[in-house]
């Protein structure tokens, strides 16, 4: 069984900064491709970025440049550093695995961590 855990998310004021953290457990090959996904209150979950094992990354446009992701192979963490937030990044976001292709949602997901951008 494959468990996502997700951390950091929390209250930002607009143009301040978070980090994300996913932490994947379980049965699943560690070459898998992770990434992330958000969905703000009544609208649809959508694409943010993600990365494969040997670290190509994609991003959504409305983050680029703005949001950076990485990962650490040997602790099977996916970050996500998220600069000069605003108002539109406010969602619910969710870490997910096993992607094949991008903007393709994979078979894992994790519970999801709110991040809150407000003054």
């Amino acid at each position: 069984q494959v468990q996502l855990v997700e951390s950091g998310g929390g209250l930002v004021q607009p143009g301040g900064s978070l980090r994300l953290s996913c932490v994947q457990s379980g049965s699943i090959a560690s070459t898998n491709t992770m990434g992330w996904y958000r969905q703000a209150a009544g609208k649809q979950r959508e694409w943010v970025a993600g990365i494969t094992r040997g670290g190509t990354t994609n991003y959504a446009d409305s983050v680029k440049g703005r949001f950076t992701i990485s990962r650490d192979n040997a602790k099977n963490t996916v970050f996500l550093q998220m600069n000069s937030l605003n108002s539109d990044d406010t969602a619910v976001y969710y870490c997910n695995s096993d992607i094949r292709f991008w903007n393709v949602p994979g078979r894992y997901w994790g519970q999801g961590t709110q991040v809150t951008v407000s003054s």
